[in-house]
């Protein structure tokens, strides 16, 4: 999914992705990362770019560099 961050480029993720490779819920990675599971329900659906300190968090969860993750459009 992606979403416009605030210096508006398109900032796209894989985050289901993740979340379905290591077979856990939302509510589970909510859990773990200390957040509601609506956060995590905007950011799989591109309508919320979490802060740094929130995707360096996934990042780590996950055992995966942020750019695996998270990235900018090709065209930005």
């Amino acid at each position: 999914m992606n979403c416009k961050n605030s210096g508006g480029q398109a900032v796209t993720n894989n985050l289901r992705v993740e979340r379905a490779i290591k077979n856990i819920t939302q509510l589970q990675l909510a859990e773990e990362l200390r957040v509601s599971r609506q956060t995590i329900n905007a950011i799989e659906l591109g309508k919320y770019v979490p802060s740094t300190l929130l995707a360096l968090k996934i990042a780590r969860y996950f055992q995966k560099p942020l750019e695996e993750i998270f990235s900018l459009s090709p065209e930005d």
